[in-house]
């Protein structure tokens, strides 16, 4: 059954989530296309300028009576396991809404869900258990150090993962005590409205979220708005500098979460079929569609004969197919417009020199032409100065390159914009450890890739962010510390 079915009655149509409550939007209405057969799915409807200056004065109306900030701890917990518990009870249909319009496969939105219910109870856990410091005394005082609310936080996210990316700003920023606006990205405004449905059912105060659909307007207008006090974003690095500038003139703190062109390792002392499998997953799942996709391939040139046809073999045994059926592995691209920009990315490899080995075009079948689908692909032929290794994709582009030594291997992929992830994969611990040492990024996995946690904090170095996101630092992030003294003479 196709996501769209079940929504067999009417078109899916999304208000404004405002200050709890859910409204017309009074900006222009965007139609909703489906990625997989280009059909038209409903209309988002977006938040006005008006909107978006009355979201910000409720959350700043809820943050000034204090109902929430004041609330015990384990009484924000309390909550927060309530909104958890909703996720999963509402989970498949919020996997459905988040597939029909961002083309994410099923079963990875099904997980995705899961793991925004996860993320509110890991944040419960924290708000009740993770208590404000006293350090030792330095003469007859006593100092505490307490972490207040920052006020109100403009949460900005992308459609790639929209539940996961939500639940990650949302849930911490809640437990820290703040209200949030909430902006998704248009391609995921049904599921995102839904989710905030669902945190305000749970019993949040009234003010305390907002969820605002609309364009790129909107969050600029969001930014801007004078009663913001953090920004946290997810998207690309060219706006993520746009927002960090304006954060920077106002001198309040902003988040960022942004761009990656991670390297992929393969030594030739590695499990061969694994990472075979690890690396095609690493950049077709999702069909490339990720800020940690493993976009830059290096394989020690002993085994790069080898161990390129096995990557082929696993690539060509991928099932790409409608993103509603369990067996499909690549979906298609959010829009006909993005696969168009990632078409002339890899019109651009060929003409730097790139060899295309795998897909480098839409799939032939009928079932196909009227969704936004490209193929698995494979590069090689380019080095590490090419504009289509250098530049991230954001599709399912994987580039081939080799290595000499471990400088060599250090070099290479150190030398881009980015820092975000990397692979590696050895027998040889000592090397593992050298390597993800020595690699400019904010998470490294060895002998695996993808492996996520909301325990773990998450960011980037370089254009791929500023500060970090999951874990205790995630939930920290969205306060400031406060030093009190007690002077004892």
């Amino acid at each position: 059954m196709h996501a769209r079915d079940a929504f067999p009655d009417r078109p899916i149509r999304s208000g404004v989530l405002l200050a709890g409550t859910t409204v017309a939007g009074g900006g222009e209405p965007l139609d909703a296309v489906d990625p997989a057969t280009g059909s038209g799915i409903g209309v988002v409807e977006t938040a006005s300028s008006q909107q978006v200056a009355e979201a910000v004065s409720s959350g700043r109306r809820a943050m000034r009576d204090r109902s929430w900030t004041a609330l015990p701890a384990p009484d924000r917990a309390a909550l927060l396991l309530r909104i958890a518990t909703l996720i999963d009870d509402h989970g498949e249909s919020l996997a459905a809404l988040q597939t029909v319009q961002n083309g994410k496969p099923i079963t990875e939105s099904r997980s995705q869900a899961r793991s925004a219910a996860e993320t509110f109870r890991y944040y419960a856990g924290l708000c009740e258990t993770l208590e404000g410091g006293l350090p030792p005394p330095r003469g007859n005082h006593l100092g505490l150090t307490v972490h207040e609310p920052v006020g109100v936080v403009a949460a900005i996210t992308p459609w790639n993962s929209p539940l996961t990316m939500a639940a990650q700003k949302v849930a911490p920023a809640l437990a820290a005590g703040n209200a949030v606006v909430l902006k998704p990205a248009e391609q995921s405004a049904f599921v995102i409205t839904e989710l905030g449905r669902l945190c305000c059912e749970a019993g949040l105060p009234p003010g305390l979220l907002s969820v605002l659909p609309g364009t790129a307007d909107t969050g600029r207008q969001l930014v801007a708005n004078r009663g913001i006090g953090l920004i946290s974003f997810t998207g690309g690095t060219a706006t993520g500098r746009s927002i960090a500038a304006a954060a920077g003139q106002r001198l309040i703190p902003a988040l960022m979460e942004l761009g990656g062109k991670s390297p992929h390792i393969v030594f030739p002392d590695a499990d061969m079929d694994r990472a075979a499998a690890a690396v095609a997953s690493g950049i077709f799942g999702g069909a490339g569609q990720s800020c940690v996709a493993g976009s830059r391939l290096f394989v020690h040139e002993s085994i790069a004969a080898a161990f390129r046809q096995r990557l082929l073999e696993v690539t060509a045994g991928l099932t790409v197919g409608i993103p509603t059926s369990a067996e499909t592995q690549v979906g298609p691209l959010v829009s006909t417009g993005h696969r168009a920009v990632v078409e002339a990315f890899v019109d651009l490899a060929v003409a730097e020199g790139g060899r295309i080995l795998a897909g480098g075009s839409r799939p032939a079948a009928a079932e196909f032409a009227n969704g936004s689908y490209f193929l698995p692909t494979v590069i090689d032929g380019l080095d590490n100065s090419a504009r289509a290794v250098r530049e991230e994709i954001f599709g399912p582009v994987l580039a081939i390159l080799t290595f000499r030594d471990e400088d060599d291997l250090v070099e290479q992929a150190n030398d881009s914009d980015y820092g975000l992830a990397c692979g590696i994969w050895t027998a040889d611990y000592r090397r593992a450890w050298r390597i993800a040492r020595a690699i400019d990024a904010g998470t490294v996995w060895i002998n695996s890739y993808k492996i996520l946690s909301i325990a773990n904090p998450f960011g980037g170095f370089h254009a791929s962010g500023l500060g970090r996101e999951k874990g205790i630092e995630g939930l920290r992030s969205y306060q400031a510390s406060k030093s009190i003294f007690f002077g004892l003479d």
